[in-house]
């Protein structure tokens, strides 16, 4: 993922499978625990990707290269809230 626009693609598919996997709860396909395994892991590749656009954005927006922002860590980015 280099560039803005496959960085969206990924967001897409990511709330793509989050609105799938919430169906097939609600449908009694994915039991409680699964589903809350898979939605953590879902919000922190969102946020790992919003992340990395905001970064993408900054440098473009003060002149520098945005091919040079590089993804955090989960625990960088989920850090940010605490």
């Amino acid at each position: 993922m280099s560039d803005d626009k496959s960085l969206f693609t990924h967001i897409d598919e990511l709330v793509a499978e989050e609105h799938e996997l919430r169906t097939k709860h609600a449908a009694g396909d994915v039991s409680d625990g699964d589903e809350k395994a898979r939605l953590s892991k879902l919000e922190v590749e969102l946020d790992r990707c919003w992340d990395l656009l905001r970064q993408r954005r900054a440098k473009r927006e003060f002149g520098d290269d945005p091919e040079a922002a590089q993804a955090r860590s989960a625990d960088v980015v989920e850090g940010y809230l605490n």
